[in-house]
């Protein structure tokens, strides 16, 4: 039990009869405590207000204002009703101490009064009081250090999400400059490839037309031979049955109508590389949303092909009635062809299904939801949905697949922007939307919204939180 130090307490003696007050306080002192008196009600609230005790020493019956009212009075007020307060009665008195208790006494001393007890008592409730004024101001530091520690944690709080934020910024200007730099290279790379092949595609297309009408007047004017010439010699005779003349004019139409039609084929091919790479068109233009993904789907001819076991991949196209659309062409081309590349990602690692990616296309009105405190009328759009039947996309890496630099292909087969990119080609430059449903095991379908009309794109620039 921790002992207290009388000369650090000054109590205060409330009793109308001089006897009481001289023994008491000559007790009190002799103890080491400092000591104040009042003889009545009045003064004792006086002196508690002047002198503020550390414990009131009552006397319970007063001519003027009895302990009990005063009592009631100093634990009434904020300012006092920590003090304890000890009542002093006689023993015929104590059928009042209920009521004394009721308005907050802590304890009683009966008259005649004996010295060793009005000590124990008076130190048993200082050392209450002290214990409870030390539990309390420790209250109050425990609260001030709470407060620090929410504070703290707040300013922590903030700083988090600052750098949250700016890793956010970092990410999206990464992958902005990637996206930059490798449509820019992608596009230079195309259209240096749609240059060469352009070459000899143009000389080949130039020539086959006169090549096949030389062959024709050359076998018209054989045959102008025979008719004039029906008596052959034998070497012309040998000749024509060991190159079997027949044949090869047949099969020379045949093959020249096969050079013809590659050749053709390969134009088809330039032109779609050109419309792909669109370079120089960096700004918004009015295109056909169709051929773009036709130029997409040339560009990955050779993975639709059939590999080993894997039977060919089976292209539907669900084309709705769409409008020109205004658009950044080879932006939204370089997202058909992630989107395109990724469901034969996706087929591929599947067996025993016939491979399929389905495209439809169609044109409706949404409500705009660019801001949804103001949100803007119905505007048109087009959906362009593109499901493969292929592996399908677990449920827990869904919410992941648009963040820049996801990626669950293994180290070297993928950088993790393809996706991003296209969520920052759709949302951030064309205004639209773009969504992701998929099942394990039977496939997914990636959603594109685009509105027929976007304003010109302008980087977003970020406000610093901190102001």
């Amino acid at each position: 039990m921790s002992e207290i130090n009388p000369n650090d307490f000054l109590i205060l003696v409330v009793d109308d009869i001089s006897h009481n007050l001289q023994f008491i306080g000559n007790l009190l002192e002799e103890a080491g405590y400092e000591t104040t008196f009042a003889t009545s009600g009045r003064q004792a609230i006086e002196r508690v207000k002047n002198a503020r005790p550390a414990l009131v020493l009552l006397d319970l019956m007063m001519p003027d204002i009895d302990g009990i009212e005063v009592c009631s009075i100093l634990k009434s007020d904020p300012n006092y009703k920590d003090i304890p307060i000890i009542f002093l009665t006689a023993s015929h008195e104590t059928t009042h101490l209920v009521q004394a208790f009721q308005q907050g006494a802590v304890d009683y001393i009966t008259k005649p009064f004996k010295a060793e007890e009005i000590i124990v008592r008076i130190e048993n409730q200082l050392r209450l009081y002290t214990q409870e004024k030390q539990l309390a101001e420790q209250n109050i530091q425990l609260q001030k250090e709470i407060q620090h520690r929410i504070t703290v944690e707040a300013d922590l709080e903030e700083k988090a999400t600052q750098l949250e934020q700016a890793l956010k910024e970092l990410k999206s200007t990464q992958v902005e400059l990637i996206q930059s730099k490798k449509m820019s290279s992608l596009g230079q790379i195309v259209a240096g490839i749609a240059h060469e092949i352009n070459n000899p595609a143009s000389f080949i297309m130039g020539n086959i037309n006169h090549a096949i009408q030389y062959f024709n007047d050359f076998y018209h004017l054989v045959e102008l031979y025979q008719q004039a010439l029906p008596e052959s010699t034998p070497e012309i005779n040998e000749l024509i049955e060991e190159i079997d003349l027949d044949f090869l004019v047949d099969d020379w139409k045949k093959m020249m109508n096969s050079i013809k039609l590659g050749a053709e084929r390969l134009y088809q091919i330039v032109c779609s590389l050109r419309n792909f790479s669109r370079l120089g068109e960096a700004e918004i233009k009015s295109v056909d949303i169709h051929q773009g993904i036709d130029n997409s789907l040339l560009i990955l001819q050779h993975r639709l092909q059939a590999v080993g076991a894997r039977p060919e991949i089976k292209i539907i196209k669900d084309y709705g009635q769409l409008p020109q659309v205004m658009c950044y062409p080879s932006q939204l081309n370089q997202v058909f062809l992630y989107l395109l590349a990724n469901a034969i990602d996706a087929i591929e690692k599947v067996s025993g299904v016939m491979p399929t990616i389905t495209i439809r296309t169609e044109l409706s009105r949404e409500q705009n939801q660019q801001d949804t405190n103001n949100p803007l009328p119905e505007t048109d759009v087009v959906n362009i949905y593109i499901t493969d039947n292929g592996i399908g996309i677990n449920k827990k890496i869904l919410a992941n697949i648009f963040d820049p630099f996801f990626t669950t292909k293994p180290v070297g087969n993928g950088t993790g922007l393809g996706l991003s990119i296209s969520h920052q080609i759709i949302v951030d430059k064309h205004k639209g939307q773009i969504h992701c449903h998929s099942t394990p095991g039977q496939g997914t379908t990636f959603i594109v919204t685009i509105p027929l009309t976007i304003l010109p794109y302008s980087p977003i620039k970020y406000q610093d939180s901190r102001g």
